[in-house]
Parts: structure tokens; sequence; C-alpha cells
């Protein structure tokens, strides 16, 4: 269940023909794609600069339900919820849309990386508290 008051990023996708597989949609290896940048934008929409400075993300862990297809120029949105932080890792929320269509429900799990070292790294409470609307 997601956080009521976590913040979410609406990130905008646009289907470009590179992505159609022999079916006529969207391959599904691209959905993973959107779900990195949507959770990379919006860790950088929401994070102060020095923080997305001094922090990289590590994809760990992607459990995609497929809906319905994506075809070419479809305009989707990829929406994006932080449902919870635990020590170095991040768990997200993925809502894939067009339109009214969900094409796709995505839950991730991401550690955090100090960029200097490349070594998991907790944030601060401060930062954390940007994501959760208080």
């Amino acid at each position: 269940m997601t956080n009521p008051t976590a913040i979410s990023h609406d990130h905008p996708i646009s289907v470009d023909a590179s992505e159609i597989d022999f079916m006529g949609h969207v391959n599904n290896a691209h959905y993973l794609k959107w779900v990195q940048d949507a959770v990379v934008a919006h860790w950088q929409n929401i994070a102060p600069p020095q923080a997305v400075a001094e922090h990289l993300w590590v994809a760990l862990k992607h459990e995609i339900t497929y809906r319905k297809p994506a075809f070419l120029d479809d305009q989707v949105i990829a929406t994006v919820v932080l449902e919870k932080v635990h020590g170095a890792r991040a768990f997200y929320e993925t809502i894939i849309r067009r339109g009214e269509d969900v094409l796709a429900e995505v839950k991730s799990s991401w550690c955090c990386i100090d960029a200097e070292t490349l070594r998991p790294a907790r944030l601060a409470e401060d930062i954390k508290r940007r994501f959760f609307g208080s």
C-alpha cells in the first residue's frame, strides 16, 4: 500500500519506433528503462541538488505486472511514488498509464550508493522527509 503522504512524480514517456517489437507493440524490456528513467527523475526533482550529486541509485529488483500493451506514438505517463526507505534501500511503486488505462504496475527496490565511494549509503532524515510530504 502506498504511503498517503508520499509525493508522486509524473514522468512523461513518448513511445518511439525503436521500442516496437514484432507484435506491433512496445517490447516488455523497454518498461524497465521507463521505470529506471522515472525513478531517477523522481529523485532528481525532489531531492536537493547536493544530495543528487552525492548519491546514485542501483536497481535491485523489479516486479512488473503487464496489463495492456503500449503502441507507437502513445503518450504514456509513469507515476512514481517512494513507498518506504529502509537503510540504504528504497522501495518504489510505478504505475504506467496511457490516459485512464493502466499499462503496467511495477514494484521495485533500489540501493542508494555514495557517488564517490560506490558503497551503499543511507539517506539523511531531512532528505527522506522531502519524499513523504512532511
